[in-house]
């Protein structure tokens, strides 16, 4: 399966939410000419991450409204499956959640961010609590996570003893972290023998966000490679079984011992 990743470009002050849909529209249509079967986009891709306080309140839409139509549209349009993320109002609490629909212009899952990082994400959002969110995508079993999700062993082990066979993680990761990308992310494709799609936002400012986005294989290495405005990564399944059989952890694991660990 050939799967497209978009690191679009953050710029302070301008509203990403007016100008998210006529990204989407022309970034879709790349990616499907491109042959790719997903796009992945970032964490609040719908919105942008970092804004004012109450402003996420303010953005907050139900999952089954206006956006989720108007990607439906543009996914159903260009035949082609569509990760994004934006605040989703349910009742008077906002989530930072994360959407998958199907090329059919379906919802095939949804996913809200269970750990939540720093004083931004806890002011603003409450914690979702269901951690194993799938759908399948092709031949692939697709996982959603969000950002710092990823950067908790269990969470990724827990989606490939599930079957997760492609981890997808919207993120919006700043600098200093760049080791998050560089480093955690491919050793957790490694360690749990999965396909993990890691897709950031990206900023020229010394705090902003670092980019960095990545296709990591179950081998630890990087399958992605530039092709216009996106990254675009080939995945081959007979990666995932070739990698279980060179490093057996999934099978070595030893589940008695772990008793402790909670």
């Amino acid at each position: 399966m050939r799967i497209a990743c978009w690191q679009p470009e953050w710029v302070a002050g301008i509203s990403h939410h007016d100008q998210f849909l006529g990204q989407l529209e022309q970034i879709a249509a790349a990616a499907a000419g491109d042959g790719a079967s997903l796009l992945v986009t970032p964490e609040m891709s719908a919105t942008g991450y970092h804004l004012a306080r109450g402003q996420m309140a303010e953005l907050a839409e139900p999952a089954d409204g206006p956006l989720t139509a108007a990607v439906a549209r543009i996914a159903a349009r260009h035949r082609l499956a569509v990760v994004y993320g934006w605040p989703e109002r349910d009742g008077r609490a906002v989530y930072n959640s994360v959407q998958l629909v199907g090329a059919d212009g379906t919802v095939a899952a949804r996913y809200r961010k269970t750990h939540l990082y720093g004083e931004f994400d806890r002011s603003s959002f409450a914690p979702g609590d269901d951690l194993l969110v799938q759908a399948k995508v092709g031949a692939f079993t697709v996982g959603l996570i969000v950002c710092y999700d990823v950067e908790f062993p269990e969470t990724v082990r827990a989606h490939a003893l599930a079957g997760t066979e492609l981890l997808v993680v919207p993120t919006a990761l700043v600098r200093p972290w760049e080791f998050v990308a560089r480093t955690i992310v491919p050793a957790r494709a490694f360690e749990s023998q999965l396909f993990l799609a890691y897709v950031n936002w990206h900023s020229p400012s010394a705090d902003g966000y670092c980019g960095l986005s990545t296709v990591a294989g179950p081998d630890g290495r990087a399958w992605s490679r530039p092709s216009g405005p996106l990254l675009i990564a080939d995945l081959d399944r007979g990666a995932l079984a070739a990698a279980r059989q060179a490093t057996p952890y999934l099978a070595d694991r030893r589940p008695e011992l772990y008793g402790g660990v909670r």
